[in-house]
Formats: structure tokens, C-alpha cells, sequence
């Protein structure tokens, strides 16, 4: 993707409103009422990665333990990256491409990076939604298919009775791992084509354009549904757990710390990383978001109400699957922190055993597999928005001169994203494995490197005080010292240190004990550097279109303004470090 460079006056939200009065390009739609891009914005924030990911970090670090870094990295690090998103997102008003374009000409590749990592997610994101597809058609039998051994699918070692045991497995594993998924041996058997999960697929697709293809018109309106119903859902869920036998001691396990946790740096890192892609930083999606915002809008009013409720929800999800951690040690007769519990598996495996053993199963298998159908659109519809804000800015002449209108190219994207989905969304057995192949090197250090140089970009080259006068200019009001100290010091090591750390414990892929070839490892390396890659060619497209020396170049790329103080202050202290180390 080809992106110009812009040329900016003093004022350029001024000129840019001017200019949307004269360019059909620049004419950006808005929303219909600021309630829906808030709502939208805990959508996208909020999804399953608050269902699983979240209680299992939880189960994993000691309980209450997490909460204590949770917390704090919620202050320092999720709130102000997010405030800067949503301004730059807001001010602009252009997606992530031409956002980091116009702040920073330099890196410009980070915005193109932010959509090339949203789309590689949103072709394999969908799976979640398929799987929650399948379990909801199947949460209407009576009994419930994992309720018991008694299916084709089943081995002799199947038990119907939740146990502890190495030697057997339990009706819900073996209806995830043998019904819905028949996976194979590896990565290296494809296997046939599973066509009831390629339809599934294909609906899931079909909902997602349904959500979009109007644009924030269409978008605003779902997501009143599917960003509030699954409250409803949790509480009602919640309210049923704490009634069980033995939630309470799942309860306690979740909110008292083993303090002795907190010694761990892992503990740390795995809190600041949760918070980070709970929220979304750097995937582009809130930026695009944002830029349909009004010109005058509230940005720090938004950025708390999303990111304190995503945080909210969390811990609500914690008390709900921890409630059902204290029923499953019930029914074990083991203590809790002695269940085996991993991510994927508390959702489609724990979870389900537990329905198994509450009255009216249905019922709340019904509920639970629609709200995470409901979690699950929110995230990815997001993300193909991404795609679509970004290529419409760039090119909306050509867009528009081929498919004559929008929607239609939203269904091209659709199409084209559930195409390249069907080898890793289950389409095939060997989909688990192509699945897990793109997590682990999408999800991890590719995210942590684009933000690091995301914020590099704004806080550090455009300028935290250049950042605050936009502030000013919006709402009147710009950036207090908090907000100031932990953009340009705060959350560019708190990333630094993620990012070293995520390197430095790396381990090679695998799903449960098989270990990925080499060579699938090194597929792996190549689809994350399909979104690391533009950064280093976006600095090598700017320094050879722009005019004069080599220093002129680097002067007019980093921003078309001197640097301010600040940033100067930052840049030569970190300048120093590294001429002295080296």
C-alpha cells in the first residue's frame, strides 16, 4: 500500500473539515449518536480474550495475586496508549495508514503494519466464532452431546464423571477434540474437508458483513445487541454459579493473592500483555474507530468508559468461571488450583462439563455459547473494519470506480478474508494446528513490536505536547501531567520491557504436547513478519520520495514540525544510554 505524504498547516483538523465540504474522500461519515462509537469501542475491547485468557492468567498467577498488576497496569499503561489512539484517531479522522502518515511520516509502515496484523487476525479470529456456532446448534439436544459417553465419536478411555485422571478424558474433551474438530495426527496430515464447520464458517462471515457492510450506520445499530447483551448473560450466569456447591471456595481462590506471586516477573508481564491486547493497542481497530467520531468529542471521556469497563468485565468473568472452578473441584474432590485447566479448554471443554452437572443444561449452554457468539462479532467486525477505513482512505476512487458502491467492497473483503479462513478456521481437521500456528506468532511479539514503535512514532517524534495542543484544539481542554508522564516515559519502557521479555522466553510453537516442525516454525516467522515487514519498508519508501540530503530527508520524515522539548529531552537521554552501551 502506496501512501502520500501529507502536507500539513498549523491547523489541520481546520483544513481537513474544509477540505471534506470539497472531496467525496474526505467526507467522512459519523456516527449516528456518540452512544454508539462508545458502545462499539467496549465491543471491540471487550471479547473472549476477557472470557478465557483473562480468569486462566488469573488460575495460572496465584489467584487474586494477578489482580494487584492488573490494576496497575491498567492506570499506567491501558488508559493513556488508549487516550493517545482515540486522539490521533479523532483529529486526524483517517484510519490507522494515514493517521500514523500524517503524525509521522517515518513510520508510516506502522499504520499499514496495524492492518496487515488485523486482517491475518480477523481471518482466523472467526474461528472462535464458528466453534461458539457449533456449540450453540448443538446446546438444543437433550441430553447435551458432551454430556455423556454414549456417542460414535467416544474411546473406551472416555469417562462421563469429571476426574483428575491422566488416564482418562472426559465426554466434553472428546466432543471437542473428536466430534467438532477430528483433528489429525499433525500438521503434516491436512485431512478431508469438514463441511459442516465450512458452513458454520460461511455464516459466521455472513454475519459479520451484516455488521458492517453499512458502515458505522450498520455497525451502530448492532452493536447495542451484541456489546450489552452479554452482561445480561454473565450476571444471570453468575447469579446460577454462586449457588452451586463449592463456588464459593472458587470464589476465594480468585479474589484472595498469594502474595508470594507477586515476586514473579512473569506475573508482571502477563498482566501489562493482558491489558495490552484486552484493549487493543496497536491493532488499529479503536483508531479507525475513532476518526468517525465528531471533531469535538469527549476523547477522555470515551477512553475511561471503555477501558474501565473492559476491565469490569474481566473481573466479572473472573467471579463467573471461578464460581464454576469451585463447582468442578466439588465435583472432583480436588482443590482448585489442582484442576487441569489451559485457555481454549476452559471455554469449550471446562465450562461445558460444568453445564453438564447444573439443572436445565440447555439452558445455560444456550446462553453461554450465544454470548460468545455475541463477544466474538464484536472483535472481529472491528478488525474487518480496519481493513475496509483503511482502503477507502487510500483508495476511494478506484474502490468506488470498481464496485460503485461500498458495500460491495465490504463483501469483497469478506469473501477474500473467509477464503483464506478455511485452512485455519477448521475448514480442515489439520485447522487446529494451522490455528494455533497464527496465534502464536501473530499475538505475541508482532503486536508488542508494532506498538513500540507506535508510540515512538507519536509520543516521542509528533510530541507529547504537540499530542496535548490537538487535545486543546478538540475539546478545549489537553493533557494533564499524568497523562504527559506516561506517554513519554511510562508506557514506552512498560512496552520495551514486554516486548524483551516476550523475545527472551519465546518458545517454538505447539498445541498440547505436539511440538510444530521446523519447518511449520518457519511458516510461522513468515506470517509474522507479514505485518512487521512494512515498518522497515514504509522508512525506505519515505527516505527515497522525499527531496534533498539524506539529513533533510530524515528532518522532513519524522514530522513536519521542528521537535518539541520534551521530545528532544527523551530522544538524547536514550541516545546517550545507547552510545554508552555500545
Amino acid at each position: 500500500m502506496t501512501v502520500s505524504l501529507p502536507k500539513l498547516g498549523p491547523r489541520q483538523a481546520t483544513s481537513m473539515k474544509q477540505g471534506a465540504d470539497m472531496d467525496p474522500q474526505l467526507s467522512r461519515p459519523t456516527w449516528s449518536k456518540q452512544i454508539e462509537f462508545t458502545l462499539a469501542g467496549i465491543g471491540c475491547a471487550v471479547g473472549l480474550g476477557n472470557v478465557w485468557r483473562f480468569p486462566y492468567l488469573c488460575y495460572r498467577s496465584g489467584g487474586g495475586a494477578f489482580l494487584v498488576p492488573y490494576l496497575l497496569m491498567l492506570v499506567v499503561l491501558g488508559i493513556p496508549l488508549l487516550y493517545m489512539e482515540l486522539t490521533v484517531g479523532q483529529y486526524t479522522r483517517r484510519g490507522p495508514v494515514h493517521a500514523l502518515a500524517t503524525v509521522c511520516p517515518l513510520f508510516k509502515g506502522v499504520g499499514i503494519a496495524s492492518v496487515a496484523i488485523a486482517f491475518i487476525m480477523c481471518t482466523y479470529y472467526n474461528v472462535i466464532i464458528t466453534w461458539a456456532l457449533f456449540y450453540l446448534f448443538h446446546s438444543f439436544q437433550s441430553p447435551l452431546p458432551w454430556q455423556s459417553c454414549n456417542n460414535t465419536w467416544n474411546t473406551p478411555n472416555c469417562s462421563d464423571h469429571a476426574t483428575n485422571s491422566s488416564f482418562t478424558s472426559t465426554a466434553s474433551q472428546e466432543f471437542f477434540q473428536y466430534e467438532m474438530l477430528e483433528q489429525t495426527s499433525g500438521v503434516e496430515e491436512t485431512g478431508t474437508l469438514r463441511w459442516q464447520l465450512f458452513l458454520i464458517l460461511l455464516l459466521a462471515w455472513i454475519l459479520i458483513y451484516f455488521c458492517i457492510f453499512k458502515g458505522v450506520k450498520s455497525t451502530g445499530k448492532v452493536v447495542y445487541f451484541t456489546a450489552l447483551f452479554p452482561y445480561v448473560i454473565l450476571i444471570a450466569l453468575l447469579i446460577n454459579n454462586v449457588q452451586l456447591p463449592g463456588a464459593l471456595e472458587g470464589i476465594n481462590f480468585f479474589i484472595l493473592p498469594e502474595w508470594d506471586k507477586l515476586l514473579s516477573v512473569d506475573v508482571w508481564v502477563n498482566a501489562a500483555a493482558q491489558i495490552f491486547n484486552s484493549i487493543g493497542i496497536g491493532f488499529g481497530s479503536l483508531m479507525a474507530m475513532s476518526s468517525y467520531n465528531n471533531f469535538n468529542n469527549n476523547v477522555l471521556k470515551d477512553t475511561l468508559t471503555i477501558a474501565i469497563i473492559n476491565s469490569l468485565t474481566s473481573i466479572l468473568a473472573g467471579f463467573v468461571i471461578f464460581s464454576a472452578f469451585g463447582y468442578m473441584s466439588h465435583l472432583q474432590g480436588i482443590p482448585v488450583n489442582q484442576l487441569a485447566v489451559d485457555g481454549p479448554g476452559l471455554v469449550f471443554v471446562v465450562y461445558p462439563q460444568a453445564f453438564a452437572n447444573m439443572p436445565a443444561p440447555q439452558v445455560w449452554a444456550v446462553l453461554f455459547f450465544f454470548m460468545l457468539l455475541c463477544l466474538g462479532l464484536d472483535s472481529e467486525f472491528a478488525m474487518a473494519e480496519v481493513m475496509v477505513t483503511s482502503l477507502m482512505d487510500e483508495y476511494f476512487k478506484q474502490v468506488i470506480g470498481i464496485f460503485k458502491r461500498k458495500e460491495l467492497f465490504v463483501l469483497a473483503i469478506c469473501a477474500i478474508a473467509f477464503l483464506l479462513g478455511i485452512p485455519c478456521c477448521r475448514g480442515f481437521q489439520v485447522g487446529i494446528y494451522v490455528f494455533q500456528l497464527m496465534d502464536h506468532y501473530t499475538a505475541i511479539v508482532s503486536i508488542m513490536f508494532l506498538a513500540l514503535f507506535e508510540i515512538i512514532a507519536i509520543c516521542w517524534l509528533y510530541g507529547v505536547k504537540r499530542l496535548s495542543a490537538n487535545l486543546v484544539e478538540m475539546t478545549g481542554k489537553g493533557a494533564n501531567i499524568f497523562f504527559r508522564v506516561c506517554w513519554l516515559i511510562v508506557a514506552p519502557v512498560l512496552v520495551a520491557v514486554i516486548l524483551i521479555f516476550s523475545i527472551i522466553q519465546f518458545k517454538p510453537a505447539r498445541y498440547e504436547d505436539y511440538v510444530f516442525p521446523p519447518w511449520a516454525q518457519g511458516v510461522g516467522w513468515v506470517i509474522a513478519l507479514g505485518s512487521i515487514i512494512w515498518i522497515p519498508l514504509g522508512i525506505i519508501h519515505t527516505l527515497w520520495v522525499l527531496p534533498g540530503s539524506p539529513m533533510q530527508k530524515l528532518k522532513l520524515s519524522i514530522t513536519p514540525y521542528a521537535l518539541d522539548e520534551e521530545s528532544k529531552i527523551i530522544l538524547l537521554f536514550f541516545l546517550n544510554i545507547l552510545t554508552n552501551y555500545v
